[in-house]
């Protein structure tokens, strides 16, 4: 599975990436996420059990966080459950007028045979949700 949300941001990366990597911030800026709580360090970040709504469903998972600062990137990787394994990557990339901030999820399935039928419920029902929502309001956030 690979997917993509991008959002053009008028506001300059740098701005974009101090809001965007301070997880601590997103429950009160992004009404969709219920909580982040860090759960231990690790070598490169933090492993964090993150919460969201999705059209009054509660979703949670548990990924390792950590941050490129040299290329103003997030990255997460998810450590258990049904996304185990899945790479996600926040990339910023500058415009003429802003920024293009784009969430790339990338999950080798670990049953093929099923991924038929997991790709749509994880890639189409959670994922595109979650992220556009997710981009539009740090956009709204960003631009007022």
């Amino acid at each position: 599975m690979h997917t993509g949300n991008s959002i053009h941001i008028r506001a300059p990366r740098e701005k974009i990436f101090a809001l965007v990597s301070d997880l601590a911030r997103w429950p009160e800026l992004l009404p969709h996420y219920r909580y982040i709580r860090t759960l231990e360090p690790t070598d490169k970040g933090n492993v964090v059990q993150m919460a969201a709504i999705r059209s009054g469903i509660p979703i949670s998972w548990v990924s390792e966080y950590w941050t490129d600062e040299r290329a103003l990137e997030l990255h997460f990787l998810h450590l258990r459950k049904w996304t185990k394994g899945m790479k996600v990557v926040w990339t910023l990339t500058p415009t003429r007028d802003g920024t293009r901030v784009e969430i790339i999820h990338d999950l080798d399935f670990r049953v093929p045979f099923l991924g038929w039928l997991a790709e749509p419920i994880i890639s189409g029902f959670f994922i595109e949700n979650v992220a556009n929502k997710t981009l539009a309001a740090f956009k709204a956030h960003l631009e007022q």
